[in-house]
């Protein structure tokens, strides 16, 4: 099987029973939330937005949320042990829980979904303060990772009921150009990949508008196979990857190890300029994976003309890939967590659609480096 572009990264034509308005926030569950959040503002240059905790009546957990632009996570750790959030932790250690998705209709979202064969993870729940009023519900996915419908439409706080505005006046970090979330990656199992794709299609009414398979992403050691799955009119995407057979352990298989299951890989997170984004979260310490400089020296025959100067590219390690409809930079963090697990995706699409084919044999044998220092290839 070669790759495969499908019509549909155009908005579906046809009626979307499931219409996404976009990523409304992704929630880690962590060991230390006040801490966490104190990383992603210092590194990531993310402002504090919220804060639910005891002091605002939840008793079993401490949530911070921190926004840049239209880019929202929420840092969330439990305060005591044995309770489904400490058991997360415990087994994956930090991770992403909840890819929430912002609707119109989270009521209706539940019902359509759970009727297709969703396993819910939350009957809609109504939740209201002075602000008004947000209505929550959602369903499982892969591994122990959870997709929330968030309908916010009549709501004008801060974040959600149950939250209150948190800022500190004396620690205003800048901003480094992330402005959203550009797709969310997920890792299955051996011979899973499928299922999960059947899932988006006939669950959310998701369409496969891109297939890799082991031929397209292999080095001389290891493999895998991805699908891309986007909604019906293209606002949200998550490809999902599943190992393949080589000779040494594949990126996906050490993250299986190491998250003990299924889970999201990485976050793509969007610019309009990757060179500053990148040479901001570089200076405040956030390390990247690096490919061979030769990588650049036929750069230009591979992608043609480019607007940016190739200079601070290679000295950044920027990737570039093109497609029919333009072009994309792209550079990948390593691994944030202790385990080499969750990293993070900085992308800048210049009219690409796509996800950046011709650097996965650069990016791979990049990853590999890493994986051998850690005694996992």
């Amino acid at each position: 099987m070669k790759t495969t572009l499908a019509n549909s990264l155009n908005p579906a034509q046809t009626a979307d029973f499931l219409p996404l308005e976009g990523t409304d926030y992704v929630e880690f569950y962590v060991g230390n939330a006040k801490q966490a959040a104190h990383f992603y503002m210092s590194a990531f240059g993310f402002k504090a937005l919220a804060y639910a905790g005891p002091e605002t009546g939840v008793r079993d957990r401490a949530s911070y949320a921190v926004r840049q632009h239209k880019l929202t996570f929420v840092l969330t750790t439990p305060l005591r042990g044995e309770n489904p959030i400490a058991d997360h932790i415990y087994k994956h250690g930090d991770g992403v829980k909840a890819l929430s998705l912002r609707v119109q209709d989270a009521t209706r979202a539940w019902e359509e979904t759970t009727k297709r064969g969703a396993l819910s993870y939350m009957e809609p729940q109504r939740m209201e303060d002075k602000d008004g009023e947000v209505v929550i519900s959602g369903i499982h996915t892969y591994g122990d990772t959870v997709h929330l419908f968030i309908e916010r439409k009549n709501y004008g706080g801060a974040f959600l009921p149950g939250y209150r505005a948190w800022s500190n006046p004396h620690f205003q970090p800048t901003d480094c150009g992330l402005l959203y979330v550009d797709h969310c990656v997920g890792n299955v199992g051996w011979n899973q990949m499928n299922k999960w794709v059947t899932f988006y299609e006939e669950v959310l009414g998701f369409k496969n508008i891109l297939s890799f398979d082991d031929e397209d992403i292999s080095t001389e050691y290891s493999a895998l196979m991805s699908k891309v799955m986007s909604s019906g009119n293209g606002y949200v995407k998550f490809p999902i990857n599943e190992p393949a057979e080589g000779k040494k352990k594949s990126q996906i298989e050490e993250y299986l190890d190491f998250y003990n299951g299924e889970g999201c890989q990485h976050v793509a997170m969007a610019t309009n300029d990757i060179v500053h984004t990148v040479t901001e979260l570089k200076k405040r310490g956030v390390e990247f994976l690096q490919v061979p400089t030769s990588y650049y020296d036929t750069l230009l025959d591979r992608v043609g003309s480019i607007d940016e100067d190739l200079t601070p590219l290679k000295e950044l390690g920027i990737l570039v890939d093109r497609d029919n409809e333009g072009y994309l930079l792209q550079l990948f963090t390593k691994p944030v967590e202790d385990r080499p697990t969750l990293f993070f995706e900085i992308i800048q699409r210049k009219g690409a659609i796509s996800f950046g084919k011709g650097n996965f044999k650069a990016l791979f044998e990049a990853i590999e480096r890493e994986q051998e220092s850690r005694g996992n290839l």
